[in-house]
């Protein structure tokens, strides 16, 4: 991964203005204290009621937000999200941060979703956020991996920004390990579907250094799982596939979570009068989400 500080540094004195955003009201499934957890976790959770049967290929294990990329698990071209536009010519996404670039690009959706983030730290007083770096397709990556080498980057098809679902944040006043931006993007981001992808205290599991600045979308309620239970990626997979089905309730709401393995064609049991989602892991089968 690309170190941003230096860049950083410069923004300080360039004397950006902030888009300003309406006030943002928190979704329903966040919760109002920032240090204590809502989810509880029960074991063996399992789909119920009315449900219907559907195909499921190998194919799928390669699409969805819960995708495991790292020196293992390579990006499948299934996987990249298709709504990858420029943020500089999407004026209407950028919405309360800057954009250190003119050629950062990234999720059409996750881009909403990072709004969504930064508009409710700004309720916190926090208002010095940027993208330093989105979605980069494999020829940027090679190029990027050439010239940091192998201590600042990620060969091709290794790095999770070739997804679109990954970004690298800043603050325009200091290095992101000291802003109170850093901080906050820390305790708050699983709340929006977030996950810090490289804790400090996970770099023996993900194999990469601490990186205050990259956040990366799993969705809720898996965000708030792996926050609860101090999860990274790798662990959290893991422990879906060990547990095969588990429950969690997030502000009143339920949610059914369940893992299959994927060999050839499988086919699964998914509600008729409930919503669902269903990820690929990347690896060897699918996980369905199933909430009211």
């Amino acid at each position: 991964m690309k170190k941003w500080g230096f860049l950083l540094a410069l923004i300080i004195c360039l004397g950006l203005t902030f888009v300003k955003v309406d006030p943002f009201s928190e979704p329903n499934d966040i919760i109002q204290n920032n240090n204590q957890s809502t989810t509880k976790i029960v074991e063996g959770g399992k789909i119920s009621g009315n449900t219907q049967k559907i195909k499921m290929t190998e194919e799928q294990i390669y699409h969805g937000d819960l995708l495991l990329v790292n020196s293992e698990y390579p990006v499948h071209k299934e996987g990249i999200k298709l709504d990858i536009v420029n943020l500089s010519d999407n004026h209407d996404l950028v919405q309360g941060y800057v954009l250190l670039g003119n050629d950062i690009s990234l999720s059409e959706d996750i881009a909403h979703k990072f709004s969504e983030l930064v508009a409710a730290a700004r309720k916190d007083g926090l208002q010095y956020f940027a993208i330093t770096s989105g979605f980069r397709d494999f020829q940027e990556q090679s190029i990027l991996y050439q010239d940091m080498g192998s201590a600042f980057a990620l060969p091709p098809g290794y790095s999770e920004h070739n997804l679109g679902l990954s970004l690298d944040v800043g603050s325009t006043q200091m290095k992101m390990a000291d802003a109170p931006e850093g901080k906050w993007i820390e305790e708050n981001a699983w709340k929006y579907g977030f996950i810090l992808r490289y804790p400090e205290d996970k770099t023996d599991i993900t194999g990469i250094q601490y990186e205050p600045w990259h956040i990366r979308y799993v969705g809720l309620p898996h965000s708030a799982i792996m926050q609860e239970k101090n999860f990274a990626l790798e662990e959290y997979l893991d422990f879906l596939k060990e547990q095969k089905s588990i429950s969690t309730t997030l502000r009143g709401k339920k949610y059914d979570i369940s893992y299959y393995p994927i060999t050839k064609e499988t086919t699964i049991d998914v509600p008729s009068n409930l919503h669902w989602e269903i990820s690929g892991n990347n690896m060897d089968g699918i996980i369905v989400t199933v909430f009211p």
